[in-house]
């Protein structure tokens, strides 16, 4: 994902304000990969990954009341640069909770190669998906209610499988939300292309979201495979 500022190019033929809003969405991304990682260290630097972990119930807590408290501060504030300074916080707050999962997959035999894997691929299906997205001039608005349905699935779907412990359907749910997400990512770079998002602190929440799922649901299935093998 470090040449993701590179694909702005691919907007060459976009009106000038759509260029910008593209460009600048790609920039804050990338940049949104730093303080992810240093939530994701400090988390497991700190031993915060093995608190979260020792109860799954209040890590859930303290993910969706923090994030839904970023999420509503940053929409408020997207046309300001606290709107930035929000969002960096978010994906810092975002890198710590990252860290139990991460931190559980480090702790494999061959975890630092999985987290790599799962980095790598999401980087790839982030590139294939906003690729789509810019050539495919056609408006995909109508695709945002399917997603927004299967994203609550996925969501519903996520707590039961922890509350039923059903592995079945923690894979079933995982392979959802890999799918759901990666459309998700050619459809918000749509609404850019095609002018239904002009804000880019906007259209960066909404892709960082979609590349944290990807990357997560593909670090999950990874390992559950490795630990299968």
């Amino acid at each position: 994902m470090t040449d993701i500022v590179q694909r702005a190019g691919h907007a060459g033929t976009l009106a000038p304000e759509r260029q910008r809003v593209l460009r600048n969405t790609y920039a804050l991304l990338a940049l949104s990969l730093v303080p992810t990682v240093a939530g994701t260290w400090l988390g497991i630097a700190s031993g915060l990954n093995t608190w979260l972990g020792s109860s799954i119930w209040l890590s859930l807590l303290v993910f969706f009341g923090g994030a839904f408290a970023f999420i509503w501060g940053i929409q408020r504030n997207r046309d300001s640069g606290l709107g930035v300074v929000l969002l960096l916080g978010f994906t810092f707050f975002m890198g710590l909770m990252l860290s139990r999962l991460v931190g559980a997959i480090l702790g494999m035999k061959n975890g630092a190669d999985l987290v790599m894997t799962a980095f790598g691929g999401t980087a790839v299906i982030f590139a294939a998906m906003a690729t789509l997205g810019t050539v495919i001039k056609r408006d995909l608005s109508g695709l945002g209610k399917f997603l927004f349905i299967g994203a609550l699935v996925v969501m519903i779907g996520a707590v039961a499988a922890i509350f039923l412990q059903m592995p079945a359907l923690t894979l079933a749910i995982l392979v959802l939300c890999l799918g759901i997400f990666s459309a998700f990512i050619l459809y918000d770079v749509n609404q850019i292309v095609t002018g239904g998002e002009t804000n880019y602190i906007s259209a960066t929440l909404a892709l960082y979201l979609d590349a944290f799922n990807v990357f997560q649901s593909l670090l999950s299935l990874l390992g559950i495979a490795s630990g299968d093998d």
